[in-house]
This record gives C-alpha cells, structure tokens and sequence, in this order.
C-alpha cells in the first residue's frame, strides 16, 4: 500500500469531467484506489463518490493505492495532475497526459 498527498490542479476543481478521467484512470489499474479529503475517503473508481467529494483547485487529497500495479496507478494519477497543473485548458491538458501516457508505454 502506498499513498501520497496531492494538490487538486484543475482550475474549477474535480468537476465532472476531471473527475471522469481520474475515475477512468484509477478503473484502468487492477489496484483498489481511495480518495480522502478533510477525513472523507471514497472510491477513487466511482465517478458518483468522486463527485461528492467536493475537491477545489488547490484542496489537498490523499491518494492511497493498494494492489499488484499500485506504484504505476499512483504514477498516472500523478501525472494526470501535473498535466491540468501545466495546462489552463482541459482538452490540452487531457492530450498532453495522454500523448506522455502512451510515451511511458513505449518505453516499457
């Protein structure tokens, strides 16, 4: 088990659609991941308690990943952040993630 804290970077939050891809990128990995906010943890693979969460733009989230592939889930959560960190727009912040996504892929 491994978990790390990070800063929630989309500018409007964990709105529907971050919160969609954080969702689709947490499923993608056979490890369970949770999400906690102020003490409220939920399951990082269900968009209904991802949204409820109520995560802002700057709020503090604990990720914690336990399973077979834990450290390369923790790293694509990671990097999916660091993606909307980097980039004011969401469709360019979602291609650059998935353009070093399938980069990392081929490097394997």
């Amino acid at each position: 088990m491994i978990k790390k804290t990070l800063t929630v970077t989309p500018r409007l939050g964990l709105h529907a659609r971050p919160a969609g891809r954080l969702v689709g990128v947490a499923a993608s990995f056979k490890s369970e991941v949770m999400v906690c906010k102020e003490g409220v943890e939920i399951n990082g693979k269900s968009i209904m308690q991802m949204l409820t969460l109520g995560a802002e733009c700057g709020a503090q989230i604990t990720v914690r990943v336990s399973g077979p592939d834990e450290a390369e889930a923790l790293a694509a959560i990671e990097m999916l952040l660091a993606a909307y960190r980097e980039f004011a727009d969401e469709e360019a912040a979602e291609s650059a993630f998935e353009e070093r996504r399938r980069r990392k892929a081929e490097r394997r």
